[in-house]
């Protein structure tokens, strides 16, 4: 696996391991591109390190995971992130492209974080650290929010608190 330009993994404040910037990123700059294998949504594999492409943006009408294989498998979760993840499918190689996008200043040093906002089925505590950290990984929408089930909602900080 090539090392990504710009980026280093290390032991992460977050959790496990991380990836800081090597030189700084200015907002709205492509970080990187991220490499993975595609696997349909009915398939049986460890799905920690995946992006869920839903049916309507797969390319195929079904769900589809991107099972990251490059260090941006290292990027952890943030309540307050400075990037966001954009995937999107390439109709002609028939495959998923993602790619990180700074939506503010990135020092050199900080790790990179995106917010994985995963929905309340699979939502679970979050210690990210950040002023506005939700107290769970999960998307706030307050569709969402309502599915979670009683132990979790009680998790909640802020103002995803309020929403649910």
């Amino acid at each position: 696996m090539p090392l990504l330009d710009g980026l280093q993994v290390v032991s992460s404040k977050i959790h496990g391991y991380g990836v800081i910037t090597t030189r700084p990123y200015s907002q709205g700059e492509i970080v990187c591109y991220g490499d993975g294998v595609l696997y349909p949504g009915d398939a049986e594999f460890d799905d920690t390190y995946a992006l869920i492409l839903p049916e309507e943006d797969s390319g195929t009408g079904e769900v589809v995971f991107w099972d990251l294989v490059c260090q941006t498998r290292w990027f952890n979760h943030s309540c307050d992130p400075n990037t966001d993840v954009m995937a999107k499918w390439d109709h002609e190689a028939n495959t998923v492209r993602a790619w990180w996008v700074a939506i503010r200043d990135i020092p050199v040093g900080e790790e990179i974080t995106y917010d994985y906002a995963f929905i309340a089925d699979v939502a679970e505590p979050c210690r990210c650290g950040a002023v506005t950290c939700r107290g769970l990984i999960v998307d706030d929408d307050p569709a969402n929010l309502a599915k979670l089930p009683d132990h979790l909602r009680a998790q909640l900080r802020g103002p995803a608190r309020v929403a649910s």
